[in-house]
């Protein structure tokens, strides 16, 4: 097996990828990312309107803001496929590679499934799917090679959201891993 998911190995999994449940999905991980690069994963996590993620650098190092400089809303929480992360995410025991999503689940994210605006229930909380595409980055490239990146963001594969779905926080409340996301 290659150091990175190829091209044709993440266009394989293609069907299986789009083939995860619709709803009920079990969060499979949870993170907080309090600075750059830095990951922890407790157990849960507290989820406010207000400050994002308690904990989550959100609310002084986001990397898309607000015309008034605050940190934008639509990114307060990323959730990634459990399915795309078992493709490309080879080294799971290397958690510095971990990708730095809020939540990992076994659901279909495409926009198909979880229009721009869906609301979802997790643990407690209520988020809501954004309007921001999650396109991935250089951090991705880095940890998972530039063909899954080409793959994610291809234009057959953008209604997918393969990178996962980008939300704002739209009520309080505590997630836990073994809770599940769950249309609203």
């Amino acid at each position: 097996m290659t150091q990175w998911a190829t091209y044709e190995d993440c266009e394989a999994a293609l069907e299986h990828v789009r083939a995860a449940p619709k709803d009920g999905a079990r969060i499979e991980r949870v993170c907080v990312r309090p600075d750059i690069g830095l990951r922890t994963f407790p157990d849960s996590l507290q989820l406010t309107v207000a400050q994002g993620i308690i904990g989550d650098r959100w609310t002084v190092a986001p990397w898309l803001k607000l015309p008034d400089g605050s940190p934008d809303p639509r990114i307060q929480i990323s959730v990634l496929s459990k399915r795309v992360m078992d493709l490309c995410w080879r080294d799971q025991d290397n958690l510095l590679r971990y990708p730095g999503d809020s939540f990992v689940v076994d659901m279909d994210l495409g926009e198909e499934n979880l229009p721009i605006g869906t609301q979802l229930n997790v643990g407690t909380a209520v988020i809501e799917v954004s309007d921001k595409f999650n396109t991935a980055c250089v951090k991705w490239r880095d940890k998972y090679g530039a063909q899954s990146i080409r793959w994610i963001n291809s234009a057959e594969n953008r209604p997918y959201r393969l990178r996962g779905i980008l939300c704002k926080i739209v009520r309080d409340g505590t997630v836990a891993v073994g809770d599940h996301m769950t249309k609203a």
